[in-house]
């Protein structure tokens, strides 16, 4: 498997997000990639660019978390057919607010050219909503 293969840039990425790795993780979206997030959460919607991915996103969940501690994540399963690559695996933190957060992941990822340019992703959504943004809080 080459270095650009689509699964070998998916594990890339995915242990870049893991170790906190932020050059390797802009550096694995095309510029005009798009990341899905599935319900109607804060963070729901559809992300397009490496900004509002890198930043928006993927930083706005990060800074649901308590600060200075590290989102845990372990990749669980990888199987991939052309450009297609379908990822599994778990994220745990502690939101700021204390709770326990374990969250189940699944996400399709499109590479082209050694560049993820799509990313659907499923989750537990409401784990994610009673967890990160419970009701007592206020909502962004």
């Amino acid at each position: 498997m080459t270095d650009n293969a689509p699964k070998t840039v998916v594990i890339r990425y995915v242990e870049a997000a893991r170790d906190g790795m932020s050059a390797v993780i802009r550096d694995s979206f095309a510029a005009d990639a798009t990341w899905e997030y599935p319900g109607d959460l804060p963070l729901s919607g559809t992300h397009q660019g490496i900004d509002a991915i890198v930043n928006e996103f993927l930083g706005g969940a990060a800074a649901l978390m308590t600060p200075g501690t590290n989102v845990v994540i372990e990749l669980t399963n990888v199987v991939a057919e052309g450009d297609q690559v379908v990822a599994e695996w778990t994220s745990r933190a502690t939101a700021r607010n204390g709770g326990a957060y374990h969250n189940r992941n699944a996400g399709i990822f499109i590479v082209r050219d050694g560049k993820i340019v799509s990313v659907r992703e499923y989750t537990d959504t409401q784990h994610a909503a009673q967890v990160l943004f419970p009701v007592d809080q206020p909502r962004n």
